[in-house]
């Protein structure tokens, strides 16, 4: 029942008035007028109610009656009667009438109908308060309306929008919650029939329901909310017109002064979105046209609302509007970087709600972890690790692989962030295994990649993968046996590069142990100068094992004082780092020192956190003895078959060997944790194993643990000493080494025991069975290294009629001639392996004896040399193989680096025998090159060889292979830096400067080039330039810093080598020519590199004596620069002409830049190879693309590839005819 026809004429109502002109009222009701009382007003009209309420539309005669009363209670008089209770049940007779006379309304001014319509809707706020009496009535009211649709008559009025919008402000204000269904249900019938059946929703009527779901009106009213939300969604199809031509006006006209929402919008779309998208159909175009604004600010609040409505659990927005979804995604490359952080941060939402969408946001994702933005990139990680740890399955290898680079960001806060978020999943998925076997396979690699970073140089990196060891990998709150079986299978798992880590992380903990154990041994001693010196050293080598060493100096020092006041403190220190501290001990002094240290007033306190650092490095957190026996036990288990390694994903073999590994390197660290004998009666089992590297392992165990078996362990003892026997003549070689030097640690009659050893392997040595000797030359080697007094004389007997003259200088099998320059170790023939043996056995012998009285080192160095000088092919007979050549040349080389660790050889070894040495890093056999640079750099990095064998990395530079360069370069940089940070940290290296200081590499690199044996001819410009690029090579790192004005040093030096000869040929004028070339061209790489090398050399350098003779006569610098100067002897002299001058001019050929093929030419002292052997080699590598080198080819310069990789040759570019001719050998052996 509504007013949908138009009201009769009143004309034809007022006809009903009786005849008397009085106003019918229902029987028992007096006239109603103002001069009766308010309670007689109330007690008459609540009559008037119950009879207009029982009428209904069918009562013809009744609504005739009563039509003058239904005028009459539309007066002014009862619409603005001050007494609510009036008002009440006047508004409820109105709506009565209206429902009575329906559809004609017994009112016809349109001013009186507007009157009464604001008049009823100011009474329905009564509906707010539900305990109020009248309740019932104003509940009636809004039935009544809402049934009738009493509001549609306004329709007609002019101004009905002022009524419709009071209507809805009303009842949107009285909504509550004490309200039941039927309340909001009669609200939204009367509002809904108003904005349907209506010609459209104005403005103003739109504002009054759209506020209601602005964020601060829905937190003060949320009935109110719930009202417009229900509202909006019954009336979707009606209302979305006007919602999208407000939003229209707003977005892209820009007219804000349409509502006063206007700056609500986004806050709006959002809402509305969340209620039903259909009300946005036409707005989502604006928005695409908004993201594209040139307003930064405007895109960014475009940005965030879309965030979050295709962010949205439920939304499928994505999916329904793609225009819109890629343009989104576009701002993830927004040039303003708020806009892009916004978008980086949406994409977690999007991926935990909507994985279906991963695939579009990878690209994206991937870009913005690029982002030079660190903020962005952090925020990259924080996405993606978010949503893997709600569950795996939301995020891709991809993006885990996006973490996984940020973990070498350059940033410290985003490295963090990366490493931290892989831990977490790795512990989650791997350790606690919540999501099954798939998911802890999917992020296996983790605990590799975390452990890798302990590579990184920064200490920060350091500490943070030692806390996440601590923490996630293996967390040190576990019970010990569930500790130590995490241990045990992560180690079986880990891959050769993160053992190493880890291994290198306990090694780094237990130094700065030692370090502090040193540091506490000197707080016991009397106070002195020499002690406080030594004291500031070590809080020195401390401070740089904590983050940020410069603070951690002060910080240190200030530790130290403390327990220098402190004996407490000292003695639960003390007990921290004692070799018998057991994890539980640790953890209650770790809490007892910080617990002291602490500053109840201070809530952050820098110098805590400090020692924390310090404290969390040296405890022992998870070994003590308690935790090796419970590895033993699971190595036990493993050997026995009963543990779980295949459920853990790890084969028996691989878990015992695995074990035993992990035993050897924690007997390192930790050797007073295996002093048990169930520990070692385990040990011993291993060695019976036919695994060798099982026995092996259990051997150095033995030895690095087992200095009290002897007193302590009888039985242990007696079962132990046949087994070493029999390894150190029967086992493998490096079983062999082990048990040696396992006799030799932990018993007291050594020297019985290695007799009885030494003594039948010597008489049985036969050098027609070369496969039975390898082991017994490994242990003779080993024996007379470590009893030279003992042994160091019979040795002699055997080196002279058994190792040099009936193994080394014969050959007799024939090698396989299939021209390859490497074979792998289980190819090589037992007779080469024999000799590198006893190229071995010889230098261990001459470093047991530290001495050369016999001149039995001048002899062996050599042979040496005629190793190097003749190949590797000693006797010359041609019948070794080119690969086992390869394997002798190495040995030699090796061997002659490693006398050279012994101060008493070194001065021995003559310029020419270095030079040779130096020459294998560009040996034509990748392998030779990679294996003998390694072996360089680990003695150089050590400080065991003399600084002139750093100068051999700038042969470097010729090696036609990237890779070698690039590693070459980084023993440069670390070799460096390991000798100037020594010079720092030991003030009495001062006196060894010589020895120490990196610029001093420069005369020995000067020399060595001088010598180089492709350097010919002074005027030749490629000879030159190659000169250039090895100087270069150096130079560049040595100058990357100008300290203590060391160009100005360096370039003194070459300048001073210009006044002096060469001292290995004096006379030679052309040797001399040769040094001073080299020299003019150091300097010119020197004044180019760097404008400061013009000032004053503080210091005279010192050149050494055995390269260089005594200078004959002084210059001073301002001389030097002049180019004039004669060549005679002790003179400056220039090679402008064809020389330094050329190297400026020319472009410089890369050296892995690809030719032709060229043919041989004589390799540095070596004899040439005849036509057949070029072409075999050439034959073999397939003519690879060549570059400069000596006797070997640039093969792809990025990697080796295979084993032949490197190795193919690869000449310079000369005649043909001056190549071919033969040259002789260019060292004098008997010199």
């Amino acid at each position: 029942m509504d007013f949908t026809a138009q009201p009769k004429p009143a004309t034809a109502l007022c006809g009903v008035v009786s005849a008397d002109g009085k106003i019918a009222y229902p029987p028992g009701v007096k006239e109603i007028t103002d001069k009766i009382t308010t309670d007689e007003m109330i007690k008459r009209l609540k009559m008037v109610v119950k009879t207009f309420m029982d009428m209904d539309q069918d009562s013809e005669d009744e609504k005739q009656q009563y039509l003058p009363l239904a005028l009459h209670l539309a007066s002014e008089f009862f619409l603005r009667n001050p007494n609510k209770d009036v008002r009440l049940l006047v508004a409820c007779c109105l709506a009565d009438i209206f429902r009575i006379y329906a559809p004609e309304a017994p009112y016809t001014s349109h001013d009186k109908l507007k009157d009464i319509f604001l008049f009823i809707t100011r009474q329905l706020k009564g509906l707010e308060d539900t305990k109020s009496p009248q309740f019932n009535r104003y509940f009636y009211l809004l039935e009544n309306l809402a049934w009738v649709k009493s509001y549609n008559i306004c329709f007609e009025l002019e101004d009905c929008n002022e009524i419709f919008i009071q209507l809805f402000r009303t009842l949107f204000s009285v909504i509550n919650n004490s309200h039941n269904k039927k309340v909001q249900m009669h609200m939204l019938d009367l509002m809904s029939s108003i904005i349907m059946e209506g010609d459209g929703v104005t403005q103003e009527l739109l504002d009054s329901i759209l506020i209601n779901l602005i964020p601060a009106h829905k937190n003060l009213n949320k009935q109110s909310f719930d009202l417009a939300k229900v509202l909006l969604k019954r009336t979707v199809q009606t209302i979305e017109a006007c919602i999208a031509n407000f939003f229209n006006q707003v977005l892209v006209l820009g007219r804000s002064s349409v509502s006063d929402l206007s700056e609500h919008v986004f806050d709006l779309i959002q809402e509305l979105f969340a209620i039903d998208p259909h009300l946005l159909l036409s707005v989502m175009p604006q928005l695409e046209f908004k993201l594209k604004s040139n307003d930064g600010e405007e895109r960014l609040a475009v940005v965030r609302l879309l965030a979050k409505l295709f962010g949205s659990k439920d939304s499928d927005l994505a999916t329904q509007n793609r225009p819109l979804w890629q343009c989104f995604l576009g701002r993830f490359n927004d040039i303003h970087v708020p806009v892009r952080l916004e978008s980086v941060k949406f994409a977690s939402h999007c991926l935990m709600n909507h994985p279906d969408l991963a695939k579009d946001l990878t690209e994206y994702l991937k870009v913005r972890s690029h982002d030079p933005e660190e903020a962005i990139r952090h925020d990259v990680i924080v996405t993606i690790i978010t949503a893997a740890k709600r569950d795996l399955a939301l995020v891709n290898d991809q993006l885990l692989g996006f973490v996984r680079e940020r973990t070498l960001d350059k940033r410290w806060r985003v490295r963090k962030e990366a490493m931290m978020g892989l831990a977490q999943l790795y512990k989650k998925y791997c350790l606690h295994g919540e999501a099954g076997k798939e998911a802890a396979e999917k992020v296996s690699w983790i605990k590799d990649k975390l452990l890798h970073i302990y590579y990184q140089n920064s200490i920060d990196d350091k500490l943070l993968v030692e806390k996440i060891f601590a923490q996630y990998l293996v967390p040190h709150n576990l019970e010990t046996e569930e500790r130590m079986k995490c241990l045990y299978y992560l180690y079986a798992s880990l891959d050769p590069n993160a053992v190493k880590a880890l291994n290198e992380m306990w090694k780094c903990q237990n130094m700065l142990r030692s370090h502090v154990r040193e540091l506490l041994d000197l707080h016991k001693q009397p106070t002195s100068e020499a002690n406080c010196s030594a004291m500031f050293g070590k809080l020195m080598t401390i401070a740089k094992n904590l983050p940020d060493p410069g603070k951690a100096q002060d910080f240190v020092k200030k530790f130290n004082q403390v327990l220098g006041d402190d004996e407490k403190l000292r003695s639960q220190l003390e007990l921290l780092i004692s070799p018998t501290c057991s994890c539980k001990q640790a953890d209650v002094c770790v809490r007892e020192i910080a617990r002291k240290l602490a500053n109840p007033k201070q809530p952050t306190n820098p110098f805590l956190e400090m020692v924390k650092f310090l404290l969390e490095r040296i405890a022992p957190v998870h070994i003590d003895s308690e935790a090796i026996s419970a590895l033993v036990k699971l190595m036990n288990k493993s050997i026995e078959g009963t543990a779980d390694d295949e459920e853990e994903g790890v084969s028996p073999d691989t878990a015992i060997r695995s074990g035993l590994e992990l035993l050897k390197v924690l007997s390192f660290t930790h050797p007073t944790s295996f002093h048990s004998a169930e520990t070692y009666e385990s040990l011993l089992q291993c060695l019976r194993m036919e695994d060798d590297k099982v026995a092996e392992a259990a051997i150095q165990i033995f030895r690095n643990t087992g200095h009290k078996i002897e007193t302590d362990l009888p039985q242990i003892r007696s079962t132990l000493i046949p087994i070493l026997h029999q390894k150190a003549k029967r086992g493998t070689p490096h079983q062999a080494k082990q048990a040696v030097h396992c006799i030799h640690a932990i018993f007291t009659n050594k020297e019985v025991q290695l007799a009885q050893i030494f003594e039948p392997l010597s008489r049985s040595l036969n050098a027609d069975v070369p496969e039975q000797l390898i082991t017994p030359l490994v242990s003779l080697g080993h024996i007379s290294m470590l009893a030279p007094d003992q042994f160091a004389s019979p040795m002699k007997s055997v080196v002279a009629n058994f190792i040099v003259k009936d193994l080394l200088m014969n050959d007799r099998s024939t090698g396989e001639k299939n021209g390859k320059l490497w074979s792998p170790d289980e190819e090589v023939s037992p007779e080469v392996l024999a000799k590198v043996q006893a190229i071995k056995l010889l230098v261990r012998w001459l470093l047991g004896m530290k001495n050369n009285q016999s001149k039995s080192a001048n002899s062996t160095l050599r042979l040496l040399s005629a190793m190097l000088v003749s190949e590797g092919d000693l006797t010359e007979q041609k019948r070794i193989s080119k690969s086992d050549m390869s394997r002798l040349r190495l040995a030699a080389g090796s061997a002659i680096m490693k006398l050279a660790q012994e101060p008493c050889y070194h001065e021995i070894i003559t310029p020419e025998q270095f030079q040779l040495c130096a020459l294998v890093i560009n040996d034509e056999c990748y392998q030779v090159r990679q294996i003998f640079a390694q072996k360089l750099h680990k003695a150089l990095v050590k400080l065991l060889l003399p600084l002139e064998y750093m100068a051999i990395f700038a042969l470097c530079a010729k090696d036609p292979v990237k890779e070698r360069r690039a590693h070459a370069r980084q023993c440069l940089l670390k070799n460096i830096s390991i000798r100037r940070e020594y010079i720092k940290q030991n003030p009495m290296a001062t006196e060894k400067l010589l020895s120490l200081l990196p610029e001093y590499v420069v005369p020995y690199m000067i020399h060595l080039l001088a010598h180089d044996p492709d350097f010919t001819r002074s005027q030749d410009v490629d000879q030159l330039r190659d000169i250039k690029e090895c100087l270069w090579f150096m130079l560049e790192v040595l100058m990357t810093k100008n300290e203590n004005n060391s160009h100005a040093f360096m370039k003194k030096m070459a300048e001073n080598i210009k006044l002096t000869k060469d001292a290995q040929s004096p006379d030679e004028s052309k040797t001399n020519e040769k040094l001073y070339t080299v020299c003019d061209v150091a300097l010119c790489v020197i004044n180019s590199k760097s404008a400061l090398c013009n000032a004053e050399s503080p210091k005279d350098p010192v050149l050494p004596v055995k390269f260089f003779t005594q200078p004959e006569k002084e210059i001073n610098s301002d001389q030097s620069a002049q180019g004039n100067i004669s060549s005679d002897r002790g003179k400056k002299r220039t090679v402008t002409a064809a020389g330094a001058e050329n190297i400026q001019q020319k472009t410089d050929e890369k050296a892995d830049e690809s030719g032709p093929p060229a043919p041989s030419k004589p390799r540095r002292g070596r004899r040439p190879k005849s036509e057949s052997q070029g072409n075999a080699t050439k034959n073999d590598d397939i003519n690879k693309p060549l570059s400069k080198g000596r006797k070997r080819a640039a093969v792809s310069q990025e990697s080796p590839g295979g084993l032949e990789a490197g190795n193919a040759k690869a000449p310079k570019l000369q005649d043909t005819a001056k190549k071919a001719a033969p040259t002789e050998r260019q060292i004098d052996l008997q010199r």
